[in-house]
């Protein structure tokens, strides 16, 4: 099977989340590991285990790491990508939620819709970006990259 069974944040050394990013961490996390499609190609004909898979983000010294190991515990690959492609996307990100944060509390449903939906655009933006960094390293689908982003956010929270 080509899915996350189990994912794992270390948030150890960052900051309490608002409880918005509490939320959005939650939310993501039960979605992904209902429904997710996560994929390790063959590299330099290496053996890759096969899924489920369980899956750690962190982020080390400016990287954002993905620990992948078997459902058996034993290690598959392990993963670096720079965060600087993530950089501008994750603070629109932060900027529309907490625009999206506060029309909810205030405004009428219409503008709440307006903001949403470009809330929905930058966060399929960093799906995408997601998607490109990931090329030849995992193969996800658009759903999967959309809540791995935003638990990549999450860990940008803090960090």
């Amino acid at each position: 099977m080509s899915r996350i069974a189990q994912i794992e944040l270390d948030d150890r050394n960052l900051p309490p989340p608002t409880p918005e990013i509490e939320q959005e961490r939650r939310v993501a996390l039960f979605d992904l590991l209902e429904e997710n499609s996560f994929t390790l190609p063959r590299r330099d004909d290496r053996v890759v285990p096969d899924g489920p898979y369980k899956v750690g983000l962190s982020i080390r010294e400016k990287r954002l790491v993905f620990d992948i190991l078997s459902e058996r515990d034993e290690p598959a690959t392990q993963f670096l990508l720079s965060l600087g492609p993530f950089r501008q996307v994750v603070k629109d990100y932060f900027a529309i939620c907490k625009s999206y944060f506060d029309a909810v509390k205030n405004l009428p449903p219409a503008q709440i819709e307006t903001i949403d939906m470009a809330r929905r655009g930058i966060h399929d933006e960093g799906a995408r970006i997601l998607i490109e960094r990931l090329d030849g390293k995992a193969i996800v689908d658009h759903d999967t990259a959309r809540r791995l982003f935003t638990l990549v956010c999450v860990l940008h929270f803090g960090g």
